[in-house]
């Protein structure tokens, strides 16, 4: 039935957006992508976009007969109707760890390094300058919260909302800013371990990319 269709609306190599790409996918639940070139055409700025997004970005998600928008809002929505597989730990201190790490990366780092800022900063050189300083900052804190809570992932050796928060900014960092994350090992290591993981490789932008046949 068309009531009960998903669809996720994103751009492919968005990090908020792959944040609900991958927990869809971790909770096997079939979805649509529509693209949303946020970069090119600016599609997220028309009025037909807007109807989806009021605050015209990505992602926006379409699931039970609702809309919702802002991806943390969304995977806890998901994760509170789809409780299987679990992505919470099992006790409050480790819920708070692992909040603690969201909120270091959905606050403190990608807001920093939002291709939105661009025009606010002059050039582009003082564009990256800001972003790679700001997520070098959010970086150490990370690296620091993983050392109270990592085993092979973010929290010990679950799967947990904080690694798929993790996985995309890193990959953010890493790819578009240059950063070397030799200066931040323990960020390193579980980035490395859940890069390996089927989740993240199925929903990774190069996959999603392919999928969706996007030409660049």
């Amino acid at each position: 039935m068309v009531e009960n269709r998903v669809i996720l609306h994103a751009y492919w190599l968005s990090s908020c957006s792959w944040r609900v790409r991958a927990m869809l996918h971790a909770k096997s639940i079939p979805f649509e992508e529509r693209p949303v070139d946020i970069v090119k055409t600016g599609k997220q700025l028309t009025e037909e976009y807007r109807a989806i997004n009021p605050a015209q970005k990505v992602p926006a998600l379409e699931i039970d007969g609702v809309t919702l928008v802002e991806s943390m809002a969304i995977i806890q929505y998901i994760e509170d109707t789809r409780p299987e597989p679990k992505l919470m730990p099992d006790t409050a201190l480790q819920r708070a760890r692992m909040r603690e790490i969201c909120e270091t990366i959905v606050s403190g780092i990608q807001p920093l390094q939002n291709f939105g800022l661009k025009k606010h900063l002059g050039t582009e050189e003082k564009f990256l300058s800001f972003t790679k300083y700001w997520t070098g900052r959010g970086l150490q804190t990370l690296n620091d919260l993983l050392a109270k809570t990592s085993g092979a992932y973010c929290i010990g050796d679950q799967i947990t909302l904080a690694d798929i928060c993790l996985v995309p900014q890193i990959y953010n960092g890493v790819s578009r800013h240059k950063l070397d994350l030799k200066t931040y090992p323990i960020v390193s290591k579980v980035y490395e371990n859940l890069l390996k993981e089927e989740l993240f490789q199925a929903t990774h932008p190069k996959a999603t990319k392919e999928k969706l046949k996007i030409n660049l």
